[in-house]
């Protein structure tokens, strides 16, 4: 789920934890109207655990397992944080900073005795010892019993019974009634409370915490799953992939995909990995000041790939992370530097499209700013300086939030 800033529209996942007998599962189904889902893998460093995250193209982890064991994922829910009063909020992604640096569902639990969730969402935080516990801004509920389940309901309304979810009440069922568990009867549970339509099961995962052992499935086809052995995943390096990558063409989900309106954006990041940076976005680069309405389209792709290439490149530097940045975190502020040639195939993208007049002058003025950012982080202060002065000339002809980033950033450098 983004756990930043929500698409207003209604999502309906489905989580759970188990253990019996010595057994230690977790199981979810994501379900989006989004597709492209990615998996990256996270090596340790000296300051964070090693971690598999799941999530789409903004590389905000919905879902993440650490080499320990340590599981997280949420679902979206309707919580206000304001009712709380709500002491530490944290400001960042508090989540990947426990998973960074917990190893148990007590440890977590410590954490957040000093550092607050103040978000709408909900998530289960799951450990190899079998424990649990759901969180959000007002409770944290531990598992009491073999399992625990999460969906799209307040998980303090279990108590007054005062809620409406089918595919809890299928989870809640099987759960109940079950001696043993395995990844047969979890691909079950999955299948019985899967989605299909516009808002489809993008994937599912079944973990199973004490080995390290996570099997993934694309689109809601539980009759193929690819397993992931997280300690031997993690001793290759970091690595960032489309999850439908690691599954044989499905007809049910290129169906889907195309009907995206991310798809062309998709398309041309594919064709980059293929056939290198210049022979993928030439067709635009080529258009020069000849360009019409009809090529509108293609300046948007065009815009959507050079910010995705400046978010792949921050998620691997920065150890899995989401582009605090883009979301105007403190963290965020605190710029990195590295070289990387995705910040060098973005910048050329994004200064062809500052002359570009389908984007109009607002959409030239953001291109200023994220270029100004991407300059920041390879080094180039001066030429950062100067674009995000143009980011920052006319209030009225730059979006709100850009131009408080550019004044933020100009008073820094």
């Amino acid at each position: 789920m983004c756990l930043i800033c929500w698409s207003g529209r209604s999502k309906a996942c489905t989580i759970v934890s188990a253990s019996i007998k010595g057994e230690v599962f977790v199981a979810a189904n994501e379900d989006d109207y989004t597709p492209f889902s990615r998996i990256w893998f996270n090596p340790a460093t000296k300051d964070r655990y090693g971690s598999v995250c799941f999530g789409h193209n903004d590389l905000q982890a919905q879902a993440a397992v650490n080499e320990y064991g340590l599981f997280f994922d949420f679902t979206q829910q309707n919580i206000d944080p304001s009712r709380y009063g709500i002491k530490n909020p944290y400001r960042g992604d508090l989540f990947m900073t426990m998973l960074g640096q917990c190893k148990t569902v007590s440890e977590v639990l410590n954490f957040l005795k000093t550092h607050s969730f103040a978000n709408s969402s909900q998530a289960l935080v799951a450990d190899a010892l079998g424990n649990s516990v759901i969180i959000n801004a007002g409770a944290q509920v531990e598992k009491q019993g073999t399992y625990q389940i999460n969906t799209n309901f307040n998980v303090c309304d279990l108590k007054t019974g005062n809620y409406s979810c089918q595919r809890y009440d299928i989870a809640n069922q099987m759960l109940s009634t079950t001696t043993k568990l395995s990844v047969p009867f979890f691909e079950n549970l999955l299948s019985r409370v899967h989605q299909e339509g516009n808002l489809s099961t993008q994937y599912s995962l079944i973990g199973d915490l004490k080995r390290g052992l996570i099997h993934v499935y694309n689109f809601h086809d539980y009759s193929r799953s690819y397993t992931i052995d997280l300690k031997k995943e993690l001793k290759k390096g970091y690595r960032l992939q489309k999850i439908a990558e690691l599954f044989p063409p499905s007809f049910a989900y290129e169906t889907y995909a195309k009907k995206s309106a991310l798809y062309q954006k998709e398309q041309v990041l594919d064709q980059i990995d293929r056939t290198g940076f210049e022979r993928a976005v030439q067709p635009y680069l080529s258009i020069g000041d000849g360009r019409s309405k009809a090529d509108t389209a293609l300046s948007v792709t065009m815009l959507e790939v050079s910010i995705q290439l400046v978010r792949n490149a921050w998620n691997q530097h920065q150890h899995g992370l989401m582009w605090d940045y883009w979301y105007s975190l403190p963290n965020g502020y605190q710029v990195p530097h590295w070289q990387d040639d995705r910040l060098t195939q973005a910048g050329i993208l994004m200064k062809a499209l500052m002359n570009d007049p389908r984007l109009g002058t607002k959409g030239q003025n953001f291109l200023a700013e994220i270029y100004a950012y991407a300059q920041l982080v390879s080094g180039n202060t001066d030429e950062a300086r100067k674009y995000y002065q143009q980011a920052t000339a006319d209030p009225v002809q730059t979006f709100p939030v850009s131009y408080q980033r550019a004044k933020h950033m100009l008073s820094l450098i």
